[in-house]
């Protein structure tokens, strides 16, 4: 090839790529100004676990580890218990219950496939996306922490509605 050629050739392909990000200046801009607007989530948003409590505010967990065996980053650590009082009394909703569960939020990948293993959907993952502390070891999460009933859930996001096209600059229109 001359020199010629080479010299055109890269000048089409500079404008070709200028063309392409000159096309996006007139789009409309997708900036949120957090935390004074809420975020809008997608529906399907992995965000903190949420143990969950039956009607009777019992815990649903009945520390059968598959969580924990599902788990690719072994975040979760469970100790199991019994509890041998009569159903009315007692923590979860078997004789058997989680004592301790924790997730350790520095290993978490949000994968999901805690959720998809727990056989009494005793797990789900939330909307609370603020996670950032100052201490690794504050994202060791206890169970305390992660019951539904105890968690304190951030008000600076809304779910998006199923018509709602939130991601359309990914989308071919």
């Amino acid at each position: 090839m001359s020199i010629i050629t080479e010299v055109i050739e890269s000048t089409k392909a500079i404008i070709q790529g200028m063309g392409v990000t000159l096309s996006y200046i007139p789009k409309r801009k997708l900036t949120v100004q957090y935390p004074d607007e809420p975020v809008t989530m997608q529906p399907r948003y992995r965000g903190q676990h949420l143990l969950h409590v039956d009607e009777l505010g019992r815990e649903k967990c009945v520390a059968c580890y598959l969580c924990a065996a599902a788990c690719p980053s072994e975040c979760i650590y469970i100790v199991a218990a019994d509890d041998p009082r009569p159903p009315e009394e007692r923590i979860g909703v078997d004789e058997r219950y989680a004592a301790v569960y924790n997730i350790d939020y520095g290993r978490c990948i949000f994968c999901g496939y805690c959720v998809e293993a727990c056989p009494k959907d005793a797990i789900t993952h939330g909307y609370n996306f603020e996670l950032s502390v100052y201490s690794r070891a504050d994202l060791l999460k206890t169970k305390d922490d992660l019951l539904i009933t105890k968690q304190l859930q951030s008000k600076n996001y809304r779910v998006a509605l199923s018509h709602e096209d939130v991601d359309s600059e990914y989308k071919e229109v």
